[in-house]
């Protein structure tokens, strides 16, 4: 073992590996035996491919290229395809938002709408009417006005593709869902300034002959309930998850009752930041398979719905996510602490599983793997005790040691949403850190998703606040427990976590450094320029504009550049819709004329979040050159130079 710099450690771990190698996989769903997904591959351009997986494990891509399986309904996307009985498939397709129909043995999809500025998600088949029923988002008047319907659209007859509006009114829709005798639909809405993970109601009515919902009735949800994700089992009966008990549990409806089925402070719901996140559904028997989270961790189970006992099925995954049930098994997306995700099919009678496709071909080193070590650790509420949880990761090499006693510098990551969660599973991304001779934190601040509606609810109105308290708590523990070094304490994240990672280090002299990848810089600017999904978020983390415009300058990084000290790279896509690249520009202009070391890197034709190979490894590498040249080691990694301003003898 040979004594290194902290940051200097070769690493098998490269970027461009993380860039190139992976995938993304994404919307999962089942067709009797058969398999299908889609997956997001940097090395096309970061194109979304559809995958089907037979019984006998034959993989077999479903969409030739160029054909982009996405959609861009609330911008985030999500529920891109559906599958018909008869194995059709009906897609988003990226380039122009319209719908497009693969039948079985066809080479090339036929486009099924023709609606230019107008976008579909999260469809589900109607087969007595031969339709499909979707959420459709019409940008025909205005991106930030766009409206949401629920609508119709038709497979056949002489206008295979019309589109007939079934519910309107509502600023959103998802989630529509239809009785197996299709006499009944469901559907969620909810309305600005909520979130779907704020209030949502659940809607139920009656299909008339024309197919029409006729007397819809509100059946659960409101001004302080959540609902997500109704479905209906095969007896018939609508079920859904709910957060009225203060977690979101699972319930459902018998004649005019709603009955808790397995009340516990666990989370069987997530965030909707996509549409279509299932986390539960119907074996051939009725049973419900189920994840929930609880302390930010996944549990598989069995809920029985005639006893309601509810039984866990051991595996080694600590993420689950886009949970999928066939007549005798189950697919989700899993990730140990150990192994990065990948695509499992598991047998429901035995328990066994096994991968259909992982995202990555390499397999990781245990000599280069570090373990999360989950951490609950004392921080602040209004001047009161309280408590915020993270995942530590220490630096881990086969092959390297830091000097003596000297101890390693510490990234903390602010993760995104804010209203999402990280967890303990094997991500690619931190072992570049920790290999390397990072120690890494990723913090669960108030304001994150698995531990209940509370927690969740911790930041409105204090965004800027408690999340940056909490990051800075948990990097004081492990500074206290003498696990990282106090001098090199860098803060990075991306979109909401970009926010809190530009507002830590203007806000506050505890950071040495920190990188915002297409992070908020002015709070007032993005409340009056972003898509509509997101356009009333600030009105509950910072409160209503422009009535509260006083508390979005005094929380806007970009307005009190006077107050930083601390060295920082943004990065930027040129096309994000979310956070507008004009934020960044203005945030690095501002600290460019401050004096302090900073670098700006500009991605063409990426969007809110990086897809591109080239673009992802240039991101990581930049970020590592950055840390290196402000931290004082030089990586072992030849990379590019970056262009630092302020930094004497940088490249600028």
């Amino acid at each position: 073992m040979k004594t290194r710099p902290f940051g200097s450690w070769p690493s098998p771990i490269t970027a461009e590996q993380i860039a190139g190698a992976t995938i993304r996989p994404g919307q999962t769903a089942v067709l009797g035996d058969t398999v299908w997904w889609t997956e997001g591959r940097p090395a096309e351009q970061g194109r979304n491919v559809l995958v089907r997986c037979d019984r006998d494990g034959t993989l077999a891509d479903a969409t030739p290229a160029p054909f982009n399986v996405r959609t861009r309904v609330h911008e985030y996307g999500g529920s891109a395809f559906v599958v018909l009985e008869n194995g059709s498939v009906v897609f988003s397709h990226d380039d122009d938002q319209q719908l497009y129909r693969l039948d079985p043995g066809a080479t090339a999809p036929q486009q099924l709408t023709h609606e230019p500025r107008q976008r579909y998600a999260n469809a589900v088949h109607d087969p007595q009417r031969n339709r499909l029923i979707a959420v459709r988002e019409d940008h025909r008047d205005s991106d930030i006005a766009a409206v949401t319907t629920l609508v119709a659209i038709d497979l056949a007859g002489r206008t295979p593709g019309a589109v007939t509006v079934l519910a309107t009114g509502h600023d959103f829709y998802s989630n529509p869902c239809l009785s197996p005798d299709g006499r009944h639909l469901a559907w969620l809405t909810w309305d600005h300034p909520d979130m779907p993970f704020d209030a949502t109601t659940l809607w139920l009515a009656e299909l008339a002959r024309d197919g029409v919902p006729r007397a819809a009735r509100r059946i659960a949800g409101g001004a302080d309930e959540a609902v997500f994700q109704p479905n209906w089992s095969p007896a018939g009966e609508l079920h859904f998850v709910a957060d009225r008990s203060g977690w979101w549990n699972l319930y459902r409806l018998r004649g005019d009752t709603i009955e808790s089925l397995c009340p516990m402070d666990a989370e069987f719901g997530v965030p909707a930041w996509q549409i279509g996140a299932p986390t539960y559904g119907f074996d051939g028997s009725g049973r419900i398979v189920c994840t929930y989270l609880r302390e930010a961790g996944s549990t598989l189970a069995v809920l029985d719905p005639q006893t309601l006992r509810l039984q866990p099925i051991e595996t080694p995954f600590c993420s689950i996510a886009q949970l999928v049930v066939g007549a005798d098994f189950a697919v989700f997306i899993g990730a140990t602490p150990t192994v990065p995700q990948a695509v499992i099919r598991l047998d429901l009678a035995s328990g066994a599983w096994h991968p259909l496709r992982s995202t990555s071909p390499a397999q990781p080193d245990p000599a280069f793997t570090s373990v999360a070590e989950a951490i609950v650790f004392p921080t602040t509420a209004d001047g009161a005790a309280a408590t915020a949880h993270a995942f530590f990761y220490r630096p881990t090499h086969r092959d390297a040691a830091g000097p003596g006693s000297e101890r390693p510098p510490l990234l903390v990551i602010s993760h995104g949403g804010p209203t999402s969660a990280t967890d303990a599973s094997f991500k690619w991304s931190t072992q570049y850190w920790t290999s390397r001779g990072f120690a890494v934190v990723d913090v669960n601040y108030r304001g994150s998703t698995g531990y209940g509606r509370a927690y969740r609810q911790a930041l409105n109105d204090r965004w800027g606040v408690v999340d940056v308290d909490d990051c800075i708590a948990a990097a004081r523990f492990l500074i206290e427990r003498g696990d990282v070094d106090p001098d090199r304490v860098a803060i990075r994240g991306a979109s909401a976590g970009g926010y809190t990672t530009l507002a830590a280090l203007t806000f506050r002299d505890f950071f040495k450094a920190g990188a915002s990848h297409y992070g908020i810089g002015d709070l007032e600017a993005l409340a009056k320029d972003t898509h509509k999904f997101e356009s009333r978020y600030l009105d509950r983390l910072v409160g209503p504009y422009p009535q509260m415009r006083a508390r979005y300058l005094e929380r806007s990084p970009v307005h009190h550049t006077d107050r930083l000290a601390s060295p920082m790279i943004l990065l930027q896509g040129t096309e994000d819709k979310a956070v507008p690249p004009a934020q960044a520009r203005a945030m690095f202009d501002a600290v460019k004329a401050k004096g302090l070391p900073v670098a700006l890197l500009m991605f063409d034709g990426e969007q809110h979040g990086f897809r591109r190979a080239a673009t992802i490894r240039r991101a990581l590498e930049a970020e590592l050159y950055f840390y290196g040249r402000v931290f004082g080691f030089v990586p072992a990694d030849v990379i590019e130079p970056v262009p630092i301003e302020n930094l004497p003898g940088a490249p600028g």
